[in-house]
């Protein structure tokens, strides 16, 4: 057992940190996924793993980062997305509201690393560090022309980097990839530096896109930091959605970042998915939001307007099946304690308890 005198701040960082451990590690290896089913988890953020039948395992903007660390930095930086959009500049209070759930770099198996779009919580280097150094098979980094940018600046390896833009299709394995166009209109108002946008028509299709994932389990649909578009209805009329999912949040006063809880449900009927999920409204503490909300909605709104499709409410580090879950309206974690009574009771008497 260790003493205080051995304990350091380094000492505790190694084994508090990631807070899971390899737990969930562990899970998502050892899970076997069933014939005509697809397994996801949820990794925070916007991140999402996938796993296919056939053990194809791709992981989607997966980030290992932190949000403020210091009240000392006055200001945001000069072409921040949240002060070209709000004309703002004092410090954004997103302090990162989740624990990590995953080790980066105890992940062992894994076919692709796939990116929606370039911003901080969607890209992570550590990740990307950490593929390189344990992934023995040149395994693709797949995404938009700014997140492929991003990438090979850090150092992956330009031949590893595929880039896609809306229309294009990546196999991986048993799981086709479709570039879908993104309607994060955040993004089109980032900029490296200040930068005069006024009078400049940015290109979406450079910066970010959405994805469906097809798999003999069933498609998914990733509209990572998309806001609400009437071309979902285009996406859902050209192809064939199960699970979608959207980021959602509470936006400050000023801020139009994330979808609202009636955004999701306009989002899930255009393209007439069987389930729509909530995201990205964990992790930052300026942006949290009841995703209950979307639950009572959901009931006011059903019958009058004969949704075909039903809201889930995850839990991150959670796992969802489709179709095995297909029904269930909130995630639990497993709560233990199956094998009670298998043995005998180390009390002093029975009725103690």
């Amino acid at each position: 057992m260790a003493k205080v005198n051995e304990i350091t701040k380094d000492t505790w960082l190694r084994s508090t940190f990631p807070e899971w451990g390899t737990y969930l590690n562990e899970q998502i290896d050892e899970e076997v996924v069933k014939p005509g089913t697809v397994a996801l988890w949820w990794i925070g953020c916007m991140g999402l793993w996938i796993k296919s039948e056939q053990n194809t395992n791709i992981a989607v903007d997966l980030w290992f980062g932190n949000g403020k660390r210091t009240t000392k930095t006055a200001n945001m930086l000069p072409g921040h997305q949240m002060a070209n959009m709000s004309g703002g500049r004092l410090q954004q209070p997103n302090l990162r509201a989740q624990p990590f759930v995953l080790d980066p770099f105890e992940v062992r198996h894994l076919d692709a690393v796939v990116a929606t779009h370039y911003h901080a919580d969607h890209m992570d280097i550590n990740f990307a560090a950490a593929v390189l150094q344990n992934i023995k098979e040149p395994i693709p980094f797949i995404g938009p022309k700014e997140s492929v940018k991003l990438w090979i600046k850090w150092g992956v390896p330009a031949e590893r980097c595929i880039t896609v833009k809306p229309g294009d299709v990546v196999k991986v394995k048993d799981i086709e990839i479709v570039a879908l166009d993104s309607f994060d209109r955040t993004c089109l108002v980032t900029t490296d530096g200040y930068q005069e946008l006024k009078g400049t028509i940015p290109d979406m299709d450079e910066k970010a896109v959405n994805y469906l994932f097809k798999t003999s389990g069933g498609n998914i649909y990733d509209a990572a930091d998309s806001h609400y578009s009437i071309s979902f209805a285009d996406h859902g009329k050209k192809h064939k959605i199960d699970v979608a999912f959207g980021a959602y949040g509470e936006n400050p006063v000023g801020i139009a970042d994330k979808q609202t809880s009636v955004d999701l449900l306009r989002m899930a009927e255009a393209l007439n998915t069987k389930v729509v999920i909530p995201l990205h409204y964990d992790i930052w503490t300026n942006f949290m939001a009841d995703p209950k909300e979307i639950l009572v909605l959901f009931d006011m709104r059903k019958d009058r307007l004969q949704y075909k499709f039903n809201p889930f409410i995850w839990e991150v580090g959670g796992k969802y099946v489709y179709p095995t879950d297909l029904g269930r309206r909130e995630y639990h974690h497993r709560r233990g304690f199956e094998d009670c009574f298998e043995n005998e009771q180390n009390i002093p008497f029975k009725s103690l308890l």
